[in-house]
């Protein structure tokens, strides 16, 4: 009874902490840790209800967003997160998370390999052979919004006691991670609303310019978080600091080219190359962009305006639009011309060189008017060719440390993508 309390207590206490993160991935992959930590799991998954649309028909489907697993992080080199696959379950009674999602609810299942004949729903061991796990105990729940909305599925797996052995969860469990899944999927529903009225936003400078996509912006915005979380890793920033800037980095670096709204259609609809007078005015979307969150009221505010603005800067202070007032529109410091100077190095803010890193490469994986998309090869050749001049040395290397989570990223976020 003592633990149980316990355990609601610390459910009311994060829920405090949940409403405060905005970001909706940044959430999902927290209640996922959490929900592992309430009840002991060592692993787990979340899903989130996708609508898609196969051969014409439009079908709901689960699509796993965020996998945890500490065995299996544990074999890893320290700083390295873990690589898992990404797929997508219809909801239907053939798989336990379906079966979850379609009948919203709770799936107990003390042995995945001994899972009752007369159950509509089967396991397949192939995943525990590919990684050599065992999945033994699995508890399932849904998120339900408040208008009885489905948003998807927490699993947990492998509740383990006190001497680290695996054992089937309880019935306690059943009944804290049912709160828990309330709690979350309240704080779900406000990020994904923030979350929407931000792809708006985009979805705005898109009408203006055809590349400014709500997958772009996505992808764009998960390199960065990545980036971010290996170097924070590498410099000993707190947990707390460091998870509390990954949401505001996340939805921060989603507005990175919001200020072209402000160039017009002549230039941002040409389908071509500009030229360098054309390339001056579109310069100018930094300065608008940063114009936006001139007025700051919070570090989102903050960030959001240091990304805009300087996101095309370059390590060697090469970019532009160098030293910028975005208020008053004039620059703050010139060379013997009148011209703005560039900044160089760390006096560009982190957020913009690491957004500056992940924009490129996206550009360079996606099709543009003027050219087909690169691949692997030629885009790691480009990227190592900036490093030092273009992009700032450290970043870059850590780019190609988690490679493989960030080609993860590009799967998560196709063209389809539209949330």
């Amino acid at each position: 009874m003592e633990a149980d309390a316990a355990n609601y207590g610390t459910i009311f206490q994060l829920e405090r902490t949940l409403n405060k993160i905005q970001d909706f991935d940044i959430l999902l992959e927290r209640i996922l840790l959490e929900a592992r930590k309430i009840v002991r799991a060592d692993a787990g998954s979340i899903y989130v209800r996708e609508n898609i649309v196969e051969k014409g028909n439009p079908i709901e489907k689960l699509a796993i967003k965020y996998s945890q697993n500490d065995t299996l992080s544990a074999r890893l080199p320290k700083g390295e997160r873990l690589i898992y696959s990404l797929f997508s379950v219809p909801i239907n009674k053939k798989t336990i998370s379906g079966y979850c999602a379609l009948t919203r609810h709770l799936v107990n299942i003390p042995d995945m390999y001994n899972i009752e004949k007369e159950a509509p729903y089967s396991f397949n061991p192939e995943y525990d052979i590919i990684s050599n796990y065992k999945t033994i105990s699995t508890l399932t729940v849904p998120l339900i919004d408040s208008n009885d909305q489905l948003i998807g599925v927490i699993q947990v797996i492998n509740s383990r006691n006190e001497s680290g052995e695996v054992i089937p969860f309880s019935q306690s469990d059943e009944a804290v991670i049912s709160h828990f899944a309330i709690t979350s999927s309240m704080a779900l529903q406000w990020s994904h609303s923030t979350r929407v009225m931000v792809l708006r936003t985009v979805k705005m400078a898109e009408l203006r310019d055809p590349k400014e996509t709500g997958v772009h912006v996505n992808r764009v915005a998960s390199y960065a978080v990545e980036i971010y979380a290996r170097w924070s890793y590498f410099h000993k920033i707190p947990a707390v600091q460091r998870e509390k800037v990954k949401d505001i980095l996340r939805t921060a670096a989603m507005l990175h080219d919001v200020g072209k709204v402000a160039i017009p259609d002549a230039i941002l609809k040409k389908p071509g190359r500009f030229n360098d007078e054309e390339y001056r005015i579109m310069q100018w979307h930094t300065v608008y962009g940063a114009s936006l969150f001139s007025d700051s009221h919070s570090p989102l505010d903050e960030i959001s305006r240091d990304i805009a603005l300087t996101h095309h800067e370059n390590w060697d202070g090469t970019g532009y639009p160098g030293w910028f007032d975005p208020v008053a529109k004039i620059p703050i410091k010139t060379d013997e011309n009148g011209t703005p100077l560039g900044k160089k190095g760390k006096e560009i803010p982190l957020a913009g060189r690491i957004v500056a890193l992940a924009d490129v490469f996206d550009a360079l994986c996606s099709r543009r008017v003027y050219k087909e998309p690169w691949g692997d090869p030629e885009v790691l050749s480009e990227m190592k060719k900036m490093r030092g001049t273009k992009f700032d040395p450290e970043l870059t290397d850590i780019f190609f440390d988690i490679y493989p989570s960030i080609k993860r990223i590009q799967t998560m976020y196709t063209e389809d993508e539209t949330t």
